[in-house]
């Protein structure tokens, strides 16, 4: 029997690298690195675009996402893996990312304040599934209208309990949270902490080490950024009420 869910999860891997090659073309290839890659396909019948991801590793935290829907987050239309690599099809968000638009100066508090929300309701799916994101930064924030996405499960991993620390050490310096370099195990907290680095970014142009914005929301980026994660805001409703 375990045979046979083997012989499945392949078939699935296959099929979606078949169906690619058969019923799509490839648009831009936006990253490539050795077996890792992200790249833009349109569907030919319909023309509607895709993003895939080819990955080393499993494809754990995508799967969690299979079907559910969000303004906040890609749709995941297939992901599965087989001899260590991983393939994810998703949603193609059109937008520009936070780290264009912040580029010019910081954001009004108001815009701010509504990207943080919008991100604070895309981590409360994930969180209620057992993921971290772990790599909360500009690069990975589509803003698409009015609407802010959060992409790129590439850093992600399954919250384990009674853990003792990730497997694996990732994220981007300046916002991944002090646990994610082994001293503990990386949990909804952690994205709450690159979450405040974001918004003080946002507001400030400069990390919290640097200049914290002043007021209510400097205050609400201090609680977030403690080196602790017992003195953050213990999850994302709390931060939501806070704001």
């Amino acid at each position: 029997y375990a045979g046979c869910i083997g012989c499945e999860i392949m078939d699935v891997y296959d099929n979606l690298m078949q169906s690619l090659g058969e019923e799509y073309s490839l648009v831009r290839q936006l990253r490539s690195d050795g077996q890792n890659s992200v790249s833009v396909w349109r569907h030919n019948s319909s023309g509607r675009w895709y993003v895939l991801r080819r990955f080393e590793g499993g494809c754990e935290a995508y799967k969690k996402l299979l079907g559910v829907a969000s303004p906040h987050l890609p749709q995941i239309y297939e992901a599965a893996s087989s001899g260590g690599l991983s393939a994810v099809l998703e949603e193609y968000v059109c937008g520009d990312t936070l780290s264009f638009l912040i580029e010019e100066g910081a954001l009004p508090a108001d815009a701010a304040r509504a990207v943080a929300r919008q991100l604070c309701a895309a981590l409360w799916i994930l969180h209620s599934r057992g993921v971290v994101h772990r790599d909360i930064k500009p690069e990975n924030v589509i803003v698409r209208g009015s609407e802010a996405v959060l992409i790129d499960l590439g850093a992600a991993r399954i919250y384990k309990c009674g853990g003792s620390g990730d497997t694996q050490v990732l994220g981007t310096t300046g916002y991944a949270a002090p646990e994610q370099y082994g001293l503990a195990q990386s949990d909804a907290r952690a994205d709450i902490y690159s979450l405040g680095v974001l918004l003080n970014v946002m507001l400030t142009g400069r990390h919290p080490s640097c200049e914290t914005a002043g007021g209510h929301l400097g205050r609400v980026i201090q609680k977030c950024t403690m080196t602790s994660p017992t003195k953050r805001y213990a999850d994302v409703l709390h931060l939501m009420r806070a704001r």
